[in-house]
């Protein structure tokens, strides 16, 4: 019995010592070594500064108005008659064409009245004009001649002597004759024509409709010229000029127009700090109301370059590559535009970075992209 528990002894002593040797051999089974760090080196873009000069251009944009337009009113009263065209919006007409005719049959003869009033009393005094100043009988009997009732009423004879304009004036011909002129011209009322070539853009009334003096019948626009109101910043008002040509493109930017400053306003907006510039511009494309951007050659920078607004780090600061190792030096930010800006004091030569470059830092070590361009 006594050599059989040493014999158990043993063994259970030699599997508690294997057991511990396979343990470390399975630890030593997990160990890895710790990988050793890659330093990676990124690649980035550059450009070779070479300062020149930078024409600045300040964007603005507005809408399209027409510069010649003509509200119409009715300063008569009346029925509509309809005309050769139709009164509907978008009819065109030529100079001197008639927009709108109201019914002017019963005021038309009562003028036609007056002017026969106004035959009949100079006829009158026709033969105390032959008695009593034979010298200006002949002048007066040639106006006589020339009267046409249906035509405007000539202007009356030129009265050289005192003596002929108090009698022409006593026998009352020239207070009926200013009378007639003033109902001509109330006449003249009952047609409306187009003072330009133009479209109607807007119509109120129709054919048969009671006008009424004072109302408003629609709206006529010129289309051969438009103008665009821009606001530009009050920092760059006093560089624009009145001639200054103009690009404008339209919202889609698939087509270019050429405008041409015409007038700039004196004053300042005192809510928005701008000042309001027109420009014109043709095209038989355009239409009123047309949404049109245009670029203003405001001056330029001499001794200066452009770049990406987003490489101008904060404290008007931007990298720079020195032996394959990022740096950054100061620059004079002068124009800043929606993606651009101008940078002023950089030297010549300097290789700055032409794109941003994420996580960049001072001291950085880049590899420089091989295709170089120059800024």
């Amino acid at each position: 019995m006594d050599t059989r528990k040493v014999v158990l002894s043993i063994l259970g002593l030699l599997l508690i010592i294997a057991s511990v040797f396979v343990a470390k051999a399975i630890i030593a089974s997990k160990f890895t070594p710790k990988p050793q760090l890659q330093k990676i080196v990124k690649t980035v873009f550059v450009d070779t500064v070479k300062n020149g000069t930078v024409p600045i251009k300040v964007p603005a944009n507005g809408n399209l108005i027409a510069r010649q337009r003509v509200e119409l009113y009715a300063e008569v009263q009346g029925v509509f008659r309809r005309g050769s065209k139709l009164f509907k919006t978008g009819q065109r007409y030529n100079a001197g064409e008639t927009i709108i005719r109201i019914d002017a049959a019963e005021f038309s003869a009562s003028v036609q009245s007056s002017k026969s009033n106004l035959y009949n009393l100079i006829t009158s005094i026709m033969p105390d004009l032959r008695l009593d100043y034979p010298e200006i009988y002949p002048k007066w009997q040639e106006y006589l001649s020339g009267f046409d009732v249906d035509k405007s009423t000539p202007p009356l004879p030129e009265m050289t002597t005192e003596k002929e304009r108090f009698f022409i004036s006593g026998r009352g011909i020239l207070t009926d004759y200013y009378n007639i002129k003033n109902l001509e011209q109330r006449l003249a009322k009952y047609r409306i024509a187009a003072p330009f070539n133009g479209v109607l853009t807007e119509a109120l009334v129709t054919e048969g409709t009671l006008i009424r003096s004072g109302q408003k019948l629609g709206e006529f626009i010129d289309t051969g010229v438009y103008e665009l109101e821009v606001s530009v910043s009050k920092t760059y008002s006093d560089l624009l000029k009145v001639g200054e040509k103009v690009e404008l493109v339209n919202l889609d930017h698939t087509k270019t127009f050429e405008g041409t400053v015409v007038r700039i306003n004196g004053s300042v907006d005192q809510a928005s700090q701008t000042i309001k510039a027109y420009i014109d511009v043709k095209d038989q494309s355009l239409r009123e109301g047309m949404y049109l951007e245009a670029n203003l050659n405001a001056k330029s920078e001499t001794d200066a370059i452009e770049v990406d607004r987003g490489l101008l780090l904060e404290n008007d600061r931007i990298f720079v590559v020195r032996d394959s190792i990022l740096d950054q030096i100061d620059v004079k930010p002068v124009y800043f535009s929606d993606k651009k800006v101008v940078l002023k004091e950089i030297p010549d030569g300097t290789t700055i970075v032409s794109k941003p470059v994420v996580g960049a830092y001072v001291g950085m070590l880049v590899k420089v992209f091989e295709e170089q361009g120059n800024q």
